[in-house]
């Protein structure tokens, strides 16, 4: 990847023109061409570096409840265990950590399902000791950017200030799911990617633009934006940094945390005796040296003692969520017990 490869990179992960020829936008900025812009990205998509390209939403907006599970597993049964879980289609990322706790992932299920009902399908399988649900609390950032540019590091300060959006109840009605199922699939890199889904949901492309506008408003949808392969653009040590916050500090120093740049993920969420850590922030970083530092960095600001960084050492799934997919999970057939 050369410099504007990343240049572009960084771009499409923090804002993507809705207008009917986005990539034409995207060129102005960068004294190019609509065809290089689309040919860099095609090839960044091939080579595995450019995952999705679409609409993120936020799981809880759409009536998804979702919880962070970490789980001791047995070492010899972590993999097998691990690709059981891998087939729940509500389970998106699910990592090895160098801890106790060894299997971390995260579970959604749609409305009218029951998380824990969910979670419970999986004590069937051999080598599990312990399993910790740990939903959120309370959210004070979600939303990764990973900057591609060397150059162009923020200070390890919390400069960043928080999207304001409008508290409004959203009930997804049919049209409302047809136009979610749409949006989440995967854009093509053509001149005017966005006809197709204006056809397929039977509107205009200026009604599709409106909607998402308004979906963005109201917070269902986080952003359009570009999802990167962390591992594949050098960004390999995945710290989730846990906390040990005194209960009358956890929203100060959750929202302190939230407007770190390098921080994409910031939750409260509970503890138990043998897991006294409330608020969980995510940090990406290309050695453990660097991650250790920049923990350290943060440290400092927010007045903290008491933390971890958990590195994931294995990636066994990172996918997205299909909301509004019926899909349904059990794990009837006979498990190996190997």
């Amino acid at each position: 990847m050369d410099e504007l490869d990343k240049e572009l990179l960084n771009e499409i992960q923090w804002t993507f023109p809705l207008v009917t020829r986005p990539f034409d936008e995207i060129a102005k900025k960068f004294d190019t061409t609509p065809e290089i812009v689309k040919r860099r990205l095609k090839q960044l998509k091939e080579i595995g570096v450019l995952r999705q390209l679409s609409a993120i939403f936020d799981t809880r907006k759409l009536g998804y409840t979702s919880s962070l599970v970490a789980m001791e597993i047995e070492h010899d049964k972590l993999e097998s265990v691990a690709s059981q879980i891998n087939r729940h289609p509500g389970v998106s990322h699910n990592y090895e950590r160098d801890h106790q706790f060894n299997l971390w992932f995260t579970l959604a299920v749609p409305p009218g399902s029951d998380l824990k009902t969910e979670l419970d399908k999986f004590n069937v399988l051999k080598g599990i000791k312990k399993v910790r649900m740990l939903p959120t609390l309370q959210l004070f950032k979600i939303g990764v950017k990973l900057d591609m540019v060397d150059e162009k590091k923020h200070d390890v300060a919390p400069t960043e200030e928080k999207k304001e959006i409008k508290n409004v109840k959203f009930e997804p009605t049919e049209e409302d799911k047809n136009f979610i199922r749409e949006l989440q699939k995967d854009m093509d890199i053509v001149d005017e990617p966005f006809v197709k889904a204006a056809n397929n949901l039977g509107i205009t492309e200026n009604e599709l633009f409106e909607k998402m506008k308004h979906y963005e408003e109201i917070g269902v949808m986080r952003r359009f934006a570009a999802i990167l392969r962390h591992r594949q653009v050098g960004f390999t040590a995945n710290g989730m940094i846990v906390w040990k916050v005194p209960e009358d500090k956890i929203s100060d120093v959750g929202a302190q945390l939230g407007a770190f740049p390098q921080v994409s993920h910031c939750y409260e969420r509970p503890t138990y005796p043998d897991w006294p850590y409330n608020v969980f922030s995510m940090i990406h970083c290309k050695t453990h040296d660097e991650a250790n530092e920049m923990a350290k960095t943060i440290q400092d600001q927010i007045h903290v003692d008491d933390y971890k960084i958990l590195f994931s050492s294995r990636e066994f799934k990172k996918t997205r969520v299909e909301y509004f997919v019926e899909n349904s999970f059990s794990l009837e057939e006979k498990v190996p017990a190997s």
